[in-house]
């Protein structure tokens, strides 16, 4: 897990998750690492700097943190963000910003899988109620550490597939 910053920002910060439609390599993971830092130094709102920070996990996931108890983000900030995430699946020819793709741990191996392939996978099996799944639907630090990666049966998924309990 490589992080900038997050660790210190409030629980209540804002989060943004956005997830990579394929595994980073060690190479791009370190370059994301490099750009990201240089955004959240930059991140404005308002014309205010912001506290912000920033994780890369399993390589795959790029989470933003905006503490807003100084600054609030403003819809310029972000947009600021979006353009900044649409760069980064420009130059690694990814998609981040798919929001009916969902991660799924299936054989100790990270998934993204489209909704058909998702119901595919509970009906054959291969995912259960127990099966960890990614909230990206998180919207605090707080919930970040402890509602993002859970079991199916705990998750909003189960409400929106058909999971046997």
């Amino acid at each position: 897990m490589n992080m900038s910053h997050a660790q210190q920002l409030s629980p209540d910060s804002r989060v943004w998750i956005y997830q990579s439609d394929r595994k980073f390599t060690r190479e791009e993971s370190e370059r994301i690492i490099q750009m990201t830092k240089e955004f959240t130094g930059s991140w404005t709102s308002h014309n205010e700097q912001v506290k912000a920070g920033f994780e890369l996990r399993y390589n795959r996931f790029l989470i933003l943190l905006l503490d807003e108890s100084h600054v609030k983000a403003g819809g310029c900030s972000i947009d600021t963000s979006i353009h900044f995430i649409r760069s980064v699946e420009k130059e690694f020819q990814v998609i981040m910003t798919d929001r009916m793709k969902f991660a799924v741990m299936m054989n100790e191996a990270i998934h993204v899988l489209s909704k058909d392939e998702f119901e595919q996978s509970l009906s054959d099996g291969k995912l259960d109620a127990d099966s960890i799944v990614f909230n990206n639907l998180v919207n605090t630090r707080a919930e970040l550490d402890t509602q993002w990666e859970i079991p199916l049966k705990n998750s909003w998924h189960k409400n929106y597939f058909s999971v046997n309990a």
